[in-house]
């Protein structure tokens, strides 16, 4: 039997972003739904999240407004 493949961080990009258009959730949500069927922590994928990954956390959060926007947008 061999071992599954090693998990990094394009890996679980790759993983969460198939999540995400599968369950049309956000990044944040889809990483959550990982490790709860995966029983991990939140703590325990953080070093497999990639910059772009964090990126797209963060624009989800600011849409949803739990965060502040860091870009001024014009009113359309």
């Amino acid at each position: 039997m061999t071992n599954p493949e090693p998990m990094t961080p394009k890996r679980f990009s790759k993983i969460i972003e198939d999540i995400v258009l599968d369950k049309a959730i956000t990044h944040m949500d889809a990483i959550l739904l990982y490790c709860e069927n995966h029983e991990l922590e939140p703590e325990d994928v953080k070093k497999f999240v990639s910059k772009t990954l964090k990126d797209k956390v963060t624009v989800n959060a600011q849409d949803l407004h739990y965060l502040p926007k860091t870009t001024a947008e014009l009113p359309v």
